[in-house]
């Protein structure tokens, strides 16, 4: 093996695999735009060929100026031939590394690597494409010096991979009912056949109806690919550093979740899922954003897509230990509330426990989110003009971007605002007993503030406490 400071490239055949995507690209674009040509000249068919020829080359001439280093701080990615950009990683804010096998590479045996960084929208690195055990090799590497482990024992050879824990592996066949079952799934795909049936049996303006039909159909195509094909032989298991998700038909992907990372466990039950006392879970990951960041279409922040409500709720003790231990008696609106929720009012609940807070909502699909304390970044108390009239308010806990809402909803004002205050009091000794993230910027030693918004409507209240 190389020094560790010595520039590596990714494999070879990257350059054949990252210009059989571009060159593919282009040359369907350029037969697109062609389409619109009466009399075709023999040049503009030749620019099909030329453009595919001409990405096979600019995808070699990538690979050629692409290298990776790995020193005793950082890993560091250099791109570029006339403009060269160094991305720079160091290992102390190294959130994850992933695997993924998209399924032109899995095909020749190859694999790329995510690397996430804490903090910014473009955190996310990729090295296209390696190995796939040259990956796992470099994602052990990586994510011991992150740890502050030394990458290689006596023997001068790196640490063996840690053995895990499998804890579930979602049948193929609960994948499936879970999407037919779906509320969203069932929609589209009745609003797609009513458009298909109104088509045929209105001749007349059956084209005009093609822009409803296209789209639809590629919903569901969507929804198919993302909820059964991506999550297929979904498998969950425990390590020493933190979960390990596995899944993925065509493509393969291995992400891991740090335990210190997450930020919050959302459980969610659609109504007819509840039948079979089914969830879903989601996890806040510090470093993965909102939801709607994904890979491949395929969001990083779904812990269990489909699982057995008592088995969900073990998954969430490996991530927040006893969330139901020393458990308040929950706070919930009153008749005040129903002016704005004439029917959800009464499935809205928050409660605290030794370790967490908790916050319940939705009637058709309940949400149900579950933050540690230490993790709470700040609690907002708000109070609309109708709120105030009705004397009712509504109470946030604000974490990191991501799926976790804990929220509730026009609670009586008076009691809102005692909730504000004891979970800020509450975030504030948690973090004494079990500090935050070096990357908070949250100290434990400070006492709650109290922070007003400047621009707010009139007859608007909003204040924030912060632990």
């Amino acid at each position: 093996m190389a020094p560790a400071s010595e520039a590596h490239r990714t494999h070879p055949l990257s350059a054949l695999l990252q210009g059989l995507i571009w060159g593919a690209g282009v040359a369907v674009a350029l037969a697109w735009q062609l389409l619109d040509f009466d009399d075709l000249q023999w040049w503009a068919l030749a620019s099909i060929p030329a453009g595919f020829l001409g990405g096979l080359a600019a995808g070699y001439v990538s690979w050629l100026f692409t290298r990776y280093v790995i020193d005793d701080a950082e890993i560091r990615v250099e791109r570029g031939i006339l403009f060269k950009s160094s991305r720079r990683i160091p290992f102390e804010r190294l959130q994850s590394v992933d695997i993924n096998e998209p399924l032109i590479a899995r095909l020749v045996g190859l694999s790329e690597l995510t690397i996430e960084m804490a903090g910014g929208s473009d955190s996310r690195t990729r090295l296209r494409f390696l190995t796939l055990v040259e990956a796992r090799r470099l994602r052990r590497l990586l994510l011991t010096r992150a740890h502050g482990g030394s990458p290689r024992d006596e023997t001068g050879e790196l640490p063996p991979e840690e053995q895990r824990v499998v804890l579930h592996v979602v049948p193929p066949d609960q994948i499936i009912y879970g999407t037919l079952l779906s509320l969203d799934f069932v929609g589209t795909v009745l609003a797609t056949l009513g458009s298909v049936v109104a088509a045929f049996l209105l001749e007349d303006i059956g084209w005009a109806l093609l822009p409803l039909i296209l789209p639809a159909s590629w919903a569901v195509v969507q929804m198919i690919m993302t909820r059964i094909v991506a999550q297929w032989n979904f498998t969950l298991s425990r390590g020493e550093r933190g979960l390990r998700i596995e899944r993925g038909l065509l493509s393969r992907s291995s992400q891991t979740i740090p335990y210190d990372r997450v930020q919050g466990v959302g459980v969610v039950e659609p109504i007819v899922w509840r039948r079979y006392r089914w969830a879903r879970l989601d996890v806040d990951v510090a470093g993965y954003g909102n939801p709607g960041e994904s890979d491949g279409g395929v969001s990083t922040t779904t812990l269990l897509p489909i699982a057995h409500h008592d088995l969900a709720m073990r998954i969430v003790e490996e991530l927040v230990p006893d969330p139901e231990r020393g458990t308040t008696e929950p706070v919930r609106p009153t008749h005040r509330s129903r002016l704005f929720a004439p029917i959800g009012w009464r499935y809205r609940s928050l409660a605290a426990t030794a370790h967490t807070v908790t916050t319940a909502t939705g009637w058709i699909t309940r949400h149900r989110s579950i933050v540690p304390h230490h993790k709470v970044q700040s609690v907002e108390f708000s109070q609309g003009p109708l709120e105030r009239r009705r004397g009712v308010a509504s109470v946030e806990v604000h974490t990191p971007d991501g799926p976790v809402s804990a929220q509730i909803k026009h609670l009586d004002a008076a009691v809102a605002r005692t909730v504000t205050f004891e979970e800020v009091e509450r975030a504030r000794l948690a973090r004494r007993t079990q500090p935050p993230l070096a990357a908070s910027s949250a100290d434990a030693s400070i006492a709650p503030t109290i922070s007003r918004e400047s621009s707010q409507p009139s007859g608007s209240t909003t204040f924030r406490g912060e632990p």
